[in-house]
């Protein structure tokens, strides 16, 4: 079916169900009407839509904030569309500018297939591994050549890169834009024409460029994409965006337990958002447990269902009833099955050195401080002396809710 003839009476209840699947949390869908008529095409020839992600591997490791737009790439591809998980090899030594206020310095080949190699790892863990299709943009970008770039760079003008927020204001405020970093959003955009791209996912931060390869595809021929913007997650204090820079962030491939304990330790409003961007329950149940909680369910069991979910989602079933458990046996001031074992020599010792060299704070001085807090137990109790000495003996000392040591002093 040609998309110029595909009217709103076309449109079957499938396609409405597959255009709210879609919208779910999204901040954009860019042109929405193109987009339904797309899917109506898709449902009436049988051809699956070629949807595309582009993750640029500058650090060897992701967070749960990064899985919002892997979520909705695995809800589209359970729709049963092509989902293409694209590994920026090539444009990741350009570095892309987006949302920086100087020259992202680039990465070398080595730092790029030293990361690259755990993305696909940690992303298989959220998407349908036999239904994706994962691609280098080096395999067309590097035979592109001096003269193809120079036959792409034609193709979009200065003043349409300069629109884009983070160029114009750091060259208002006479801050440094070197040459290549225009490249970036045209080699990002070129992707879109090499894989013939029906639709693009991106953050927010990213809608220059989504907008960049819709442009490009039209001046090679080709039909655009539509483009779709995931909101950025909101990390553990419920302000910022989620980043280790911050501190805010949970790892994918933190331990289970660790895991659980961050998910629960969220506000109770914060879990809702987190909800509809993390959790792959339907909007109708997400919606009927917010309204039992607003009739009186403690909202922590919601929490516990969201802690557990995500648990399983990147460790296992077992692992997130053994994180609940270990949650549980702390809240109550219970020791965690399995806890470090250390040996520490010179006694009689102060706590304070003692929670040093036993490698539960950084310092003497903040073990102090953690002591002054009330954070500091030996065997169950709360110590309030900073001066306590301990004798040789064997002590389960916690520090805050998630340390745990059984300290041997000799």
């Amino acid at each position: 079916m040609n998309q110029a003839v595909v009217t709103k009476s076309d449109v079957s209840d499938s396609v409405r169900e597959a255009l709210a699947v879609s919208l779910r949390g999204c901040d954009e869908l860019i042109p929405q009407d193109e987009w339904v008529m797309k899917l109506a095409r898709s449902e009436a020839t049988g051809k699956p839509l070629r949807i595309k992600l582009g993750l640029d591997p500058t650090a060897p490791d992701i967070h749960i904030g990064h899985t919002v737009v892997l979520n909705k790439m695995r809800q589209l591809q359970d729709l049963g569309h092509t989902v293409i998980f694209l590994i920026g090899d090539f444009t990741t030594m350009i570095g892309d500018p987006s949302g920086r206020n100087t020259t992202r310095p680039p990465l070398t080949r080595e730092q790029i297939e030293s990361n690259a190699q755990t993305y696909y790892k940690q992303a298989r863990l959220v998407l349908d591994e036999s239904r994706t299709e994962v691609r280098y943009n080096s395999e067309w970008s590097d035979p592109l050549g001096a003269r193809g770039m120079i036959q792409l760079a034609a193709k979009y003008t200065v003043a349409r890169m300069m629109e884009r927020d983070d160029f114009s204001k750091r060259f208002k405020d006479g801050r440094s834009i070197s040459v290549h970093e225009f490249l970036y959003p045209l080699m990002q955009g070129y992707d879109s024409v090499a894989l013939k791209s029906d639709l693009e996912l991106g953050g927010t931060d990213q809608k220059f460029n989504l907008l960049v390869g819709r442009h490009l595809q039209a001046e090679y021929g080709q039909e655009p994409q539509c483009i779709l913007t995931m909101p950025l997650l909101e990390g553990l204090d419920g302000v910022d965006k989620m980043s280790k820079s911050k501190s805010n962030y949970i790892g994918i491939s933190e331990d289970a337990n660790t895991m659980f304990a961050k998910v629960l330790s969220i506000s109770d409003v914060l879990m809702w958002r987190w909800y509809t961007l993390l959790s792959f329950r339907s909007e109708a149940e997400i919606a009927a447990l917010e309204q039992e909680v607003q009739a009186g369910r403690n909202p922590k069991d919601a929490k516990v269902m969201l802690a557990r979910e995500i648990t399983t989602r990147f460790h296992s079933a077992a692992a997130a009833d053994a994180a609940e458990q270990d949650f549980s046996n702390r809240s109550k001031g219970g020791v965690p099955d399995e806890i470090a074992q250390v040996s520490v020599s010179g006694a009689p010792l102060g706590i304070g050195q003692l929670i040093k060299q036993a490698g539960l704070a950084a310092s003497s001085g903040e073990a102090n401080r953690l002591i002054d807090g009330g954070g500091v137990r030996v065997d169950s109790s709360v110590v309030s002396d900073k001066g306590l000495k301990l004798q040789p003996g064997t002590y389960v000392v916690q520090v805050g809710k998630r340390k745990f040591a059984r300290v041997t002093l000799t």
